[in-house]
């Protein structure tokens, strides 16, 4: 697959995206990852929600230019997908389905070039479902658009389109969703000060509502082992989260959010441990 370009119409906004999402949970989990020499990686995760123990195991399995990932649920689910690079120049064909839901299948086809990018999907039933995307530009500014066309119902479930540029140290992006619904544009900055830490800023316009959503967080490297990340929105609500590498290849996670227009409530926490033997 080619390593420069536009990239996908996915990573649009996704480094800001991430900064502001991820690792912020209310969970309790754990996850024991292994790995072996003939390229198979086995995850095995426990969440407790409300009260409740959920599980899952996932396997991870590497040959040359294929890869199958295998997830099976304590809901009685189970995951299957296939990956194949290169079968065409910069091109990389997925395959999957969740069981018992037989009519999940899905058939994906990603192409990756210099200029431009491209992906198209569809469901292997009888009235499937297409996504496409297709994004063209640079590494430095990219133009983007994304549709899921129902065949059955012959309507759009989605369309959405985005731009983004992007500097050494710093990306902006702008992404009409919703059918045109929505606006949201996101800022990234990385600053010195922070240790290799960056800021970002995230605002939200829903035009059928008239709603206006400002979101801004950081994320600060305290030392080598330990990052710090919290976010604020313009409804009080507060998040922060700790990741801490205990040992080389043990991974703490501690996150919590609170409601500062509502003092009553209290306060959520969640904690992730994965160890990596």
């Amino acid at each position: 697959m080619a390593a420069k370009g536009p990239g996908l119409f996915s990573d649009i906004g996704k480094k800001a995206k991430d900064l502001l999402v991820k690792d912020y949970s209310t969970e309790q989990k754990v996850t024991v990852t292994s790995h072996s020499d003939t390229g198979l990686d086995l995850n095995s995760t426990v969440v407790k929600k409300g009260g409740l123990f959920y599980g899952n195991v996932a396997s991870n399995y590497k040959h040359k230019n294929a890869m199958v990932d295998f997830h099976v649920y304590t809901e009685s689910e189970v995951s299957t997908r296939f990956t194949i690079v290169d079968i065409l120049p910069s091109t990389k064909t997925i395959a999957s389905i969740k069981l018992p839901d037989y009519k999940s299948g899905k058939l994906e086809l990603q192409h990756l070039h210099e200029h431009t990018s491209f992906t198209a999907a569809i469901t292997l039933n009888q009235s499937p479902a297409i996504d496409f995307s297709a994004t063209i530009g640079t590494p430095s500014i990219a133009f983007g658009a994304e549709g899921t066309y129902l065949t059955g119902s012959r309507k759009f479930l989605k369309y959405n389109a985005g731009v983004s540029l992007t500097k050494s140290d710093s990306s902006a992006s702008v992404i009409l969703a919703d059918k045109g619904d929505s606006l949201r544009v996101l800022y990234l900055r990385h600053l010195n000060w922070l240790n290799g830490g960056a800021a970002v800023g995230e605002v939200t316009r829903k035009f059928s509502t008239n709603e206006n959503t400002l979101t801004v967080g950081c994320s600060c490297v305290v030392d080598s082992n330990t990052t710090v990340k919290t976010k604020l929105d313009n409804n009080g609500n507060l998040g922060a989260v700790l990741l801490h590498r205990v040992t080389p290849k043990a991974f703490l996670t501690v996150s919590g959010s609170f409601d500062t227009k509502a003092l009553e409530k209290e306060p959520k926490f969640g904690l992730a441990f994965n160890l990596k033997p």
